[in-house]
C-alpha cells in the first residue's frame, strides 16, 4: 500500500514535466532561429565592410565595425541563453532521477530489513541446509535406526508461498541493476551516473565537477568551499 501511494505521489510530481520540457525545447528552437538570423546579418555586414572599406572614411568604418560587434554580442547573448536553458532542462530531469535513485536505494534497504526480520531463507541457504540434512541422514543410516516414530525427525512445514514468492519476484538486488542509458553522462571518481546526494567541486576547471557523497567520504554537505581530492593534489603541486 505504501509503495502504491509513493508511486502515485511520484507520478503526480512529474505530471507537469513533459509540458515543461516541451516549453524549454521550444524556447531553445526559437533561440536557435534567432542565432541563425544574426549569423546571416553578421555575414552580410562583414561582406559589405570588406567590399567598401577602402572607400569609407574612418568614422564610417568605426560605425560599421560597431554594427558588426553589436550583432556578434547579440548572437553570443542568444547562445548563452540557450546554454542556460539547456542546463536548466537537464537539472530539471536530473532532480527527478536523483529522487528516484535515492528512493530505490531506500526501498532496497527496507526490503532487506524485512527479509531479515521475517527469517526468509534464500534458495542458496535452503540448498546448503538440504545438503547438510542429506549428510546427517546418511550418517544415521550407518548407525542404524532405533526407537519409535516419536524419535524420528519431524517434517518441516512448508511456509506459505504468497509472501516468499512475492519477495522472490522483486529481489532487492534487481532494483538498482536496471540498464543505464549509454548516452547519460557520468560523474565522480567512480565514473558512474548521478544518483543520491552529490557535491560539486568549487574549482571551475575541475574536469569531473560532480561527486557522490560516499565516493569522497562525505555524509553531509560541508560548509564553505569544497575541492575534490584530485584538485587538492593539483593545488599542492602548484
Amino acid at each position: 500500500m505504501a509503495t502504491a501511494m509513493y508511486l502515485e505521489h511520484y507520478l503526480d510530481s512529474i505530471e507537469n514535466l513533459p509540458c515543461e520540457l516541451q516549453r524549454n525545447f521550444q524556447l531553445m528552437r526559437d533561440l536557435d532561429h534567432r542565432t541563425e538570423e544574426k549569423k546571416v546579418e553578421i555575414d552580410k555586414l562583414a561582406a559589405e565592410y570588406i567590399a567598401s572599406v577602402r572607400n569609407l572614411p574612418s568614422e564610417q568604418r568605426v560605425e560599421h565595425l560597431e554594427k558588426i560587434q553589436t550583432a556578434y554580442s547579440k548572437c553570443k547573448e542568444y547562445s548563452d541563453d540557450k546554454v542556460q536553458l539547456a542546463m536548466q532542462t537537464y537539472e530539471m530531469v536530473d532532480k527527478h532521477i536523483r529522487r528516484l535513485d535515492a528512493d530505490l536505494a531506500r526501498f532496497e534497504a527496507d526490503l532487506k530489513e524485512k527479509l531479515e526480520v521475517s527469517g526468509y531463507e534464500s534458495p542458496e541457504g535452503r540448498g546448503i541446509k538440504k545438503v547438510r540434512g542429506l549428510k546427517e541422514k546418511r550418517g544415521s543410516r550407518g548407525r542404524g535406526r532405533k526407537g519409535s516414530d516419536d524419535e524420528s525427525p519431524k517434517k518441516k512445514i512448508k511456509p506459505s508461498p504468497d509472501y516468499g514468492e512475492a519477495l522472490l519476484a522483486v529481489h532487492p538486488s534487481d532494483v538498482l541493476d536496471m540498464p543505464v542509458d549509454p548516452n547519460e553522462p557520468t560523474y565522480c571518481l567512480c565514473h558512474q551516473v548521478s544518483y543520491g546526494e552529490m557535491i560539486g567541486c568549487d574549482n571551475p576547471d575541475c574536469p569531473i565537477e560532480w561527486f557522490h557523497f560516499a565516493c569522497v567520504d562525505l555524509t553531509t554537505k560541508p560548509k564553505g568551499k569544497w575541492f575534490c581530492p584530485r584538485c587538492i593534489q593539483d593545488r599542492k603541486k602548484k
